[in-house]
C-alpha cells in the first residue's frame, strides 16, 4: 500500500498525538485534529505549550494541517487515535474520552478505513470497546469494511534523546495483511524500527506491563524507603551499597505519577478482576505508591514539631509540581498528596514551579503558584528541575530551625535535613 495516496488522521494533540502528527505530516497528507479549537489555534500558528515540538519542526511538516473541524476527517482513510485514557475517582478505567474519538470515527469513516489506537489500554479493549462503537456509528462490519489495529505509544513526556522516532514500536493489526500495512506505516518513520506482536490483544498487554512493572519495581524501594526510615538509615546509601552487585536493579525511591505508570497498572488490573482474578502485587505496589505523598508531608511535620516548630500557621514550600523534572506536565501529580496533607496539618503551604502552567494547575488542582518565593519554616524538593538545583536553598530559610527535605536525593547533601 502506497502511503502517499492516503489521508492519515491524528486525533488528539497533546503530549503522544503532536509529535505523532508532525512525524507522518513531513512525509504523508497529515490532519491533526483536536477538539480543543485553543490548542489547534496555538499549534497552527507554531506554539506548542507541551513542549514536545517547536515551531521550526512543526514549519517542516510541510503535509500537515490542524483541525477541529469534523467534516476534515471525511478525507481520511487512516486514523490514529491518541486521547488520553485517565481513571477516574475509583480508579477504573475512564473510557469516556476513547469512546467518544471511536463515535465520532465511526460517523466519518468510509469503507476500507483502518483505525489505530495509540491510547493505552487493558487487552481486549480495542475489539470488545472500540470496535463495537466503530461498528454502530459506522455501519459497516468490522474486518470486512473496515479494519483496526493497536501500537501502544511510547512518548516519554520532556525527553529530548528517547524521542517518537528513536523508540521501537510495537505493531499490531486486526488481520494479518492489516498487521503488515500498519507495521509498514510505522516503519516509514520509526528509525529505530518495528516490532510486528501476533495480535492486538499481545500489544495492549505489552504496554500495560511496561509501566506496571515499573511501577512494582519503584514501589518496592518506596517500601525500603519506610522500613529504613523507621530503623533510622538513608535509603540512598543502602541502594548506592547494594547496587555494587551486578545485577542488583537501581531503582530510586520516589513520587509516582504521570499519565502512565501511576495510572496503567489500574487497567492490567481492572481486567484481571473482570476475569475472576485479583491481581496482589500490582495493587499492593500502588497502595505502597499512593501514600508516599502522606509519608513526605508526615515526616516534615514531625521533623519540625523535633525542632520546636509551631505547626499551626507554619509555611512551608513545596519546589515543584509537575510530576517530572524539566517539564510542564502536571497530569496525575503527586506533589497534590503533599500538599494536601500539609493543608491539613495546618501550615500555610507555597507551591513554586517555574515549568508548570499556573492556569492550569489552578485549573486542575486548586493552587495558586506562587511567583516569587519568601523565607519558610519546611523546604521540600519534590521535583529535581534543573533551576532548582542551581538556586541557593538557604536563601528561602527562616531561620536555623527550618527543615529542608530532598524527596529526590539531588542536593548537596550537608545542605538538607532528610531525604527520601
Amino acid at each position: 500500500m502506497h502511503f502517499s495516496n492516503n489521508n492519515i488522521a491524528i486525533i488528539g494533540l497533546g503530549y503522544v498525538g503532536l509529535p505523532l502528527a508532525v512525524a507522518f505530516g513531513s512525509k504523508y497528507n497529515t490532519i491533526g485534529f483536536d477538539i480543543n479549537t485553543n490548542r489547534v489555534a496555538e499549534l497552527a500558528s507554531g506554539i506548542d505549550k507541551t513542549l514536545e515540538s517547536d515551531a521550526d519542526k512543526i514549519k517542516g511538516a510541510t503535509q500537515l494541517k490542524f483541525s477541529s473541524n469534523i467534516d476534515d476527517l471525511k478525507l481520511c482513510d487512516l486514523f490514529i487515535v491518541t486521547v488520553p485514557t485517565p481513571i477516574n475517582q475509583f480508579k477504573a478505567p475512564d473510557l469516556a474520552p476513547l469512546l467518544k474519538a471511536s463515535e465520532m470515527i465511526g460517523k466519518v469513516m468510509k469503507k476500507g478505513a483502518i483505525v489505530i489506537y495509540e491510547s493505552t489500554v487493558y487487552p481486549g479493549c480495542t475489539e470488545e470497546d472500540c470496535v463495537p462503537v466503530l461498528e454502530k456509528n459506522s455501519g459497516l462490519k468490522f474486518n470486512q469494511d473496515f479494519f483496526c489495529g493497536y501500537s501502544p505509544e511510547r512518548i516519554n513526556p520532556g525527553d529530548k534523546v528517547n524521542t517518537l522516532t528513536t523508540i521501537k514500536k510495537v505493531t499490531s493489526g486486526s488481520t494479518p495483511e492489516i498487521a503488515t500495512l500498519v507495521d509498514d506505516l510505522y516503519a516509514s518513520i520509526i528509525t529505530a524500527g518495528t516490532y510486528k506482536a501476533p495480535s492486538i490483544k499481545v500489544a495492549e498487554a505489552s504496554k500495560a506491563i511496561e509501566n506496571a512493572q515499573r511501577d512494582v519495581n519503584i514501589s518496592f524501594v518506596n517500601e525500603l524507603a519506610l522500613i529504613f526510615d523507621r530503623i533510622g538509615i538513608d535509603t540512598n546509601d543502602v541502594l548506592d551499597a547494594a547496587g555494587t552487585k551486578w545485577n542488583f536493579l537501581k531503582y530510586k525511591p520516589g513520587l509516582v505519577g504521570g499519565h502512565c505508570i501511576g495510572v496503567d497498572p489500574y487497567y492490567l488490573a481492572h481486567k484481571a478482576e473482570s476475569l475472576g482474578y485479583h491481581p496482589q502485587v500490582i495493587l499492593s505496589g500502588r497502595r505502597v505508591n499512593d501514600n508516599m505523598g502522606m509519608f513526605i508531608a508526615g515526616k516534615v511535620v514531625k521533623m519540625m514539631i523535633q525542632k520546636g516548630t509551631n505547626i499551626k500557621g507554619a509555611k512551608a514550600l513545596l519546589l515543584g509540581v509537575t510530576f517530572k523534572e524539566n517539564c510542564p506536565d502536571i497530569r496525575n501529580s503527586k506533589v497534590v498528596d503533599i500538599y494536601n496533607e500539609l493543608v491539613q496539618f495546618g501550615l500555610e503551604v507555597d507551591v513554586y514551579d517555574p515549568h508548570a502552567d499556573a492556569n492550569q494547575v489552578k485549573k486542575e488542582y486548586c493552587i495558586e503558584l506562587q511567583q516569587s518565593p519568601s523565607k519558610y519554616d519546611a523546604i521540600i524538593l519534590t521535583v529535581a528541575h534543573k533551576e532548582f538545583l542551581e538556586m541557593n536553598i538557604n536563601d528561602y530559610k527562616n531561620g536555623s530551625h527550618t527543615i529542608v527535605f530532598d524527596s529526590k536525593a539531588v542536593l548537596v547533601r550537608e545542605n538538607v535535613d532528610a531525604r527520601l
